[in-house]
């Protein structure tokens, strides 16, 4: 007789990965080419066993959050309204995108503390390049010119080297346009940014993966390396404003027109419905294992709905003064999140390339013995991470307007690690998911915005955010000794 999946030894996505590159007969197993199902009745029951088990995932932060935001509404009556709520998604954009790459990282049980001022190095590189109609070697100087375009030429044959082809064309792109002087187009500086975000992970990658040097120590001297750069090239108290590009200033500070907002709508959630509901029945139609139909449509219904009527909230005039000012729509931000958000999904949960990660941060000694290629992989998360930081880096700039020695600096790190492990993604490796970040980096969104109306000094706030990291990580450790024993 067939076993039910209820009774099922309960397995981490690194273990699975790891089992399903050792043997494919196991990878066949977990795509579901059997005759097991569950219904409705069972599905839940073993949703509740794995929480005994301890695989809560994103289910504290998500609790928290609504704590949060109920604490707040009662004790600030300018917090659940619709313009302060709205104003979330900009506020913590940069630090949700910049904990998006990071979750890469940790992924291997890894750390990138340089991730922050890469993030300010890439985005002033495009304030410079910007502002300077695309001649760096006027605004930086000789020296600091041939300095960088060195350093980009060495990360493009540094990840050649290491057959990261992405990382290398990047580099490259970046040090053609910094070389030839191409002139400043605010599509081009975006670009220029992510190249040179990419460039700094392909070095970082080359020190942890080919010399083995621990990435705490790489980073961390790195981390002291791009704050210098920072300095020297915008200079010390100095600050570079880009709120006079329409395109760069609305990417944080725009929103969406009415009918924008509502085709974006029917795009992200009708597609997700779409995808998710024809997946389903294929999977039926082939006698595939699948979750319980009731449940994929309760899922499927309660996302389209909520959605529906997040658009329709943000679509009404949100402006203090409405008789003056009309501010109505989508944010940008949200489309931009929900693209990296989508995209590093894919490749985590429907690549090789993201088995591969689980599986090297699960074992990575199991993982080599496999065939994996562990330096490789250890090397292009560092690379993604840094990316995903430049995006992070351009949006936080956006929002303010400007790029400062300050960018990516002073709690943005911290912040960006604190939304990984606060949405679930696990500091020992193995264990985490890219929507982690975003559930993370919205509870430490809502913490300072809270404590900001509630006219608390940094002292609190900083004091309040550790609390709830620190927590985070209790629960982090104690789940995982709980998924221990259970398998035990």
């Amino acid at each position: 007789m067939t076993e039910s999946p209820a009774k099922h030894e309960v397995e981490t996505p690194a273990a699975e990965a790891l089992a399903q590159t050792q043997n494919p007969t196991a990878a066949i197993s977990d795509f579901g080419i059997d005759t097991t199902s569950m219904s409705t009745g069972e599905a839940i029951r073993d949703y509740f066993a794995r929480l005994r088990a301890g695989e809560l995932g994103a289910l504290p932060s998500l609790f928290g959050l609504l704590v949060l935001i109920i604490l707040f509404s009662a004790l600030s009556d300018n917090f659940f309204t619709l313009a302060n709520i709205a104003n979330v998604f900009p506020q913590g954009a940069g630090v949700i995108i910049i904990a998006m790459g990071i979750v890469f990282v940790l992924l291997l049980g890894e750390i990138d503390l340089a991730a922050g001022v890469a993030s300010g190095v890439a985005a002033s590189v495009m304030a410079l390049h910007y502002v300077h109609a695309g001649n760096l070697l006027g605004s930086l100087g000789t020296g600091v010119f041939v300095t960088f375009i060195a350093v980009l030429a060495v990360a493009m044959l540094l990840s050649a080297y290491q057959r990261i082809w992405a990382g290398a064309a990047l580099s490259l792109i970046g040090l053609l346009i910094v070389a030839i002087g191409v002139p400043a187009n605010a599509w081009l500086e975006i670009l220029l940014a992510i190249c040179v975000g990419t460039a700094i992970g392909c070095i970082t990658g080359f020190l942890v993966s080919k010399i083995g040097m621990p990435s705490f120590v790489v980073t961390l001297a790195l981390f002291i390396v791009w704050q210098g750069v920072l300095l020297q090239f915008i200079g010390e108290g100095g600050t570079i404003g880009i709120s006079n590009s329409d395109v760069l200033y609305k990417i944080a500070n725009g929103n969406l027109d009415i009918l924008g907002s509502w085709i974006f709508f029917l795009v992200a959630a009708g597609g997700f419905a779409v995808i998710t509901l024809v997946s389903h029945f294929k999977r039926l139609q082939r006698g595939l294992v699948v979750q319980p139909t009731a449940l994929v449509m309760i899922k499927v219904g309660a996302l389209v709905v909520l959605s529906a009527l997040g658009t329709w909230l943000l679509t009404i005039n949100r402006s203090p003064n409405k008789a003056v000012v009309t501010i109505e729509g989508v944010p940008y931000v949200i489309p931009i999140m929900l693209v990296l958000l989508v995209a590093g999904t894919y490749v985590l949960n429907r690549t090789k390339y993201g088995r591969y990660v689980y599986a090297v941060g699960g074992n990575k000694e199991a993982a080599r013995r496999a065939g994996i290629d562990v330096p490789k992989i250890r090397a292009s998360v560092f690379v993604i991470g840094s990316a995903v930081a430049a995006v992070g880096g351009i949006v936080a700039a956006s929002k303010v307007g400007s790029v400062s020695p300050q960018s990516g600096g002073l709690n943005t790190l911290l912040f960006a690690v604190g939304s990984a492990v606060i949405g679930g993604t696990s500091l020992f490796g193995g264990k985490g998911r890219i929507s982690d970040a975003v559930v993370g980096g919205l509870v430490i969104a809502v913490v300072i915005n809270g404590l900001g109306l509630l006219k608390q000094p940094a002292a609190v706030v900083n004091i309040i955010t550790g609390l709830v990291l620190l927590l985070a990580a209790t629960v982090d450790a104690l789940s995982r000794r709980r998924a221990a024993a259970s398998a035990r």
